[in-house]
């Protein structure tokens, strides 16, 4: 470190995005972005309520642009994502999680940076703010930049057929892991959005 770094302190995050699962198609394998943030001079507000709360802001918000209905929160879909939350808390290994097939699939985003650096608001505008690159043609066609992943969050989240979300977070002792389950899952083969 330098003598610096004490004046202006810093920490690496690692805010990664990985695309929203496709109901009928692979999944692509994350790609970690690390990006320096500011230390939070104040710890965010954390909690399920807090997460339940920031979660359906940011999703319907996004939606609400569009015009299309909000989503409503599913506890069923929140226990889901806290059990797998909790794997990638323990294993470190940042993945889609592995559907079973005798169930109907859910759609999944997440997310994962430096623990305690990232407001739970941060992270869905994170996902958010793919509709930069974003074209309403059929998935996997729906990216300015030609890759499905650059837009995928966001497209789950605006996914028209989808109508619940349910989110968790876990950390371990360096990172945060949030993950969200959505059904209907949106990112489906050869559709638009919406």
């Amino acid at each position: 470190m330098t003598s610096n770094s004490a004046k202006c302190p810093a920490i690496i995050a690692a805010a990664t995005a990985l695309i929203g699962c496709v109901a009928q198609g692979a999944a692509e394998r994350p790609t970690r972005v690390v990006e320096r943030v500011a230390t939070p001079k104040v710890a965010p507000p954390r909690g399920a309520e807090a997460l339940r709360a920031d979660m359906l802001a940011g999703h319907n918000r996004a939606r609400a642009a569009l015009g299309l209905p909000p989503l409503v929160w599913d506890d069923a879909l929140a226990a889901d994502a806290a059990g797998y939350a909790q794997t990638l808390a323990r294993t470190g290994d940042f993945r889609h999680a592995d559907q079973p097939r005798d169930r109907p699939r859910q759609g999944e985003n997440l997310f994962t940076g430096t623990r305690g650096a990232y407001r739970y608001a941060e992270m869905v505008d994170l996902w958010v703010a793919e509709r930069k690159d974003f074209i309403n043609r059929p998935t996997p066609d729906f990216s300015l930049t030609g890759k499905w992943g650059d837009v995928g969050h966001y497209t789950q989240i605006i996914w028209r057929s989808t109508a619940a979300v349910g989110c968790a977070l876990a950390s371990n002792t360096r990172d945060d892991y949030l993950v969200c389950r959505y059904s209907p899952a949106g990112n489906v083969w050869a559709q638009p959005a919406y």
